[in-house]
């Protein structure tokens, strides 16, 4: 199947990030033909450096990526439509999609019997709506529901990413959990790749990405208060600016670094994907927004502590409540630790890292076995694949 996934990037990071993991996977793994169109470029770049942002078309690592621009090309849209969170796709490009589309070996038979009429059978366009994470009860009924549009003969079914059997699951692409046990075999290796001092079991290495919204001051304060030695690695990003404040410095640029109390701080490039989850894999503790980092935190099988996205009227707590409640599920006495600081974390609170921390090994082992428990689910791409074929040949 060919497929087309539209992304409108909102979330810098987090969107495309989903969307970009998403269209690897289905080329790599599935052989996909894979059509990704982005209207922020720029931001794609950022986690996949080798992208010519002066091109409008270009193929890269086996995804065919188009600048998402207006006026819209007319296209002819791919079997599978992905529209990636709710983004409104081009209003010509809908139109186009009301043709039916000739089935992948009717059409190699077109291609090699020029002259030779058949009977060409017709098969469905699917198109879904790949909605955000959520871990509310309500997806799970949600998931897979049919939407007919008001005025064309096209249905659009709303696809939820879960953490549940009942719902879509998270991206995973085959063997990364067998490279992450490999490399955390490994510690030396992975320190070594990002710079790291030697392995010491006095002293928390920690990953912290997070939006400019979040109480950075709080954390930062309690890093240098802390009776125990705190390493952070903070990649590039706008926090940069609320750091520099804290730290009384005009600017931060990568390789600067800041020593106060037991806090250690270094500013790294941002990195690509890959690397990322290297990152995540080589922390002891890490720090983590939105979506995309959210989940490939998880699969680090490391204690983390998540930013969820804010929205208006506070509609993001409850998210946030509602994963907690899963996530705490087993881990006992260290619940009431975990959720108040994440609860601080997301509401500007203050924060007792020493607290939380002394919570560690309790920490770790359910990390390691929250990862252990998602692992036994399908992944989204596998789900999403299914689903599609499914419903194309029903």
């Amino acid at each position: 199947m060919r497929w087309d996934i539209f992304c409108h990037v909102i979330d810098n990071y987090g969107d495309i990030g989903v969307c970009w993991r998403l269209s690897q996977q289905l080329a790599t793994e599935y052989g996909m033909e894979v059509r990704m169109l982005v209207d922020d470029i720029v931001s794609l770049q950022h986690i996949c450096p080798d992208i010519d942002v002066g091109l409008k078309v270009q193929n890269y690592q086996g995804v065919e990526v188009w600048q998402w621009v207006e006026p819209f090309p007319d296209l002819i849209p791919a079997e599978v439509v992905i529209e990636a969170f709710g983004c409104e796709l081009p209003a010509n490009y809908v139109e186009a999609m009301v043709s039916t589309v000739p089935r992948f070996s009717d059409r190699i038979h077109d291609k090699c019997s020029s002259g030779i009429s058949s009977n060409v059978e017709q098969t469905k366009r699917i198109w879904v709506n790949l909605e955000y994470l959520s871990a509310e009860q309500w997806v799970e009924g949600c998931h897979g529901l049919a939407s007919p549009h008001p005025r064309l003969p096209l249905t659009k079914y709303f696809f939820f990413p879960g953490f549940t059997t009942a719902t879509g699951g998270l991206l995973r692409e085959a063997g990364l959990l067998t490279q992450r046990d490999a490399l955390q075999r490994d510690p030396a290796a992975l320190r070594y790749r990002f710079n790291l001092p030697a392995s010491d079991s006095a002293e928390t290495v920690i990953s912290l990405f997070c939006y400019d919204s979040a109480p950075v001051g709080n954390l930062l304060n309690a890093w240098v208060a802390s009776t125990a030695r705190v390493y952070c690695l903070v990649p590039e990003s706008r926090i940069l600016t609320q750091i520099a404040n804290w730290a009384e410095r005009p600017n931060l640029v990568v390789g600067d670094s800041i020593r106060r109390g037991n806090l250690t701080l270094r500013i790294i490039p941002f990195v690509p994907q890959e690397d990322y989850d290297r990152l995540l894999w080589a922390c002891d503790c890490n720090f983590v927004r939105g979506e995309d980092s959210f989940v490939r935190a998880q699969w680090a099988a490391r204690p983390l502590v998540w930013q969820i996205y804010p929205q208006q009227d506070d509609a993001h707590r409850v998210k946030l409540d509602a994963f907690l409640d899963r996530y705490c599920q087993g881990l006992e006495e260290s619940t009431t630790a975990l959720r108040t600081f994440h609860q601080n974390w997301n509401n500007g609170g203050q924060l007792d890292w020493d607290s939380f921390w002394q919570h560690r090994t309790a920490l770790q082992h359910h990390a390691m076995t929250w990862a252990e428990q998602l692992a036994q689910t399908d992944d989204l791409a596998a789900n999403l694949v299914r689903f599609c074929k499914n419903r194309q040949y029903s």
